[in-house]
């Protein structure tokens, strides 16, 4: 993929803005988005300074910012590989008509935005539909369990809301949403674009002919059903090594884990349930649905 900035007008672009800012470079995030789907918004919702390469492959970046709530960010605009041009300053409310149409550097600034890994966003940030999603305690559990690294690649099975927060850490990565049923695959469908994650390939279910055009993933995240053993084979053939989290509320799936684990050689199981209850407008405690989380890797 030909990059239209070099290394070296990156890097000074980069040392433009942080003298022009009196800020260190190392405190500036820089994303070069050129002629590539990035997860811009993801990244500037948790960067306080973020400076983006960009040219004519995004020319409405500007009005997708201000659809994702950007609009009274500052924000500086440069145009050319290099240094030099007149710096057009302004809200981003204020140039979302603006059109990218050459190569373009954009630097944005929102210094209350808390720079943050967030495990656990609310519910209600999530696109309603047929999904039920665990609450967010839970999934902040889950999360620090999956142990997501910036360029990871994990299948996630019917888990709406685990493949979002997966694919904003995952931001180099590669996060696969299996969802057999059409009213969640639309509903992970939305929330891919209302996050603004590009790093999410969406698949109907769990054949060979599926698993055959997705990159081999590290883990699998499976919100478990009776399929299970089946899906675990095929994900074997794919990865022989692949690590797995298992999530269900079913006593009888929880022991047949065990069974399937040791058919396919799959090594150091643990279990654990998450209990969580919270207080209603009520003032009284109630108790989330407690699920088992069942971790084992194969070698």
């Amino acid at each position: 993929m030909k990059n239209t900035f070099s290394n070296s007008g990156m890097l000074n672009w980069l040392g433009f803005f942080a003298n022009k800012m009196d800020v260190s470079p190392e405190k500036i995030k820089m994303l070069n988005i050129c002629g590539r789907q990035k997860n811009v918004v993801p990244t500037i919702d948790t960067h306080k300074r973020v400076l983006i390469y960009t040219d004519a492959s995004h020319e409405d970046l500007f009005y997708t910012l201000w659809e994702a709530g950007f609009g009274e960010y500052d924000i500086w605009i440069g145009e050319g590989t290099e240094p030099g041009s007149e710096l057009t300053n302004a809200k981003l409310k204020n140039v979302i008509n603006k059109k990218i149409s050459e190569p373009t550097v954009v630097f944005i600034v929102n210094e209350k935005t808390r720079e943050s890994v967030r495990y656990g966003m609310k519910n209600d940030l999530f696109t309603k539909g047929s999904v039920h999603y665990v609450c967010n305690e839970i999934r902040a559990v889950i999360m620090s369990i999956l142990g997501v690294d910036t360029h990871d690649t994990i299948l996630a099975l019917m888990a709406e809301s685990i493949v979002i927060e997966a694919a904003i850490t995952a931001s180099e990565g590669q996060i696969i949403a299996v969802e057999p049923d059409s009213g969640s695959r639309r509903s992970m469908e939305e929330n891919v674009e209302k996050f603004g994650v590009h790093n999410v390939q969406i698949i109907p279910d769990m054949s060979e002919e599926s698993l055959s055009r997705i990159p081999v993933p590290r883990l699998a995240f499976i919100v478990a059903n009776h399929y299970l053993e089946s899906d675990i084979e095929r994900l074997l053939v794919i990865n022989p090594q692949m690590q797995f989290v298992i999530y269900t509320l079913d006593l009888g799936i929880l022991a047949e884990t065990k069974l399937i684990f040791d058919k396919f050689g799959i090594q150091n199981m643990e279990a654990l349930q998450i209990n969580v209850s919270k207080t209603n407008k009520e003032n009284v405690f109630v108790a989330q649905p407690a699920p088992w989380i069942i971790i084992g890797g194969a070698e």
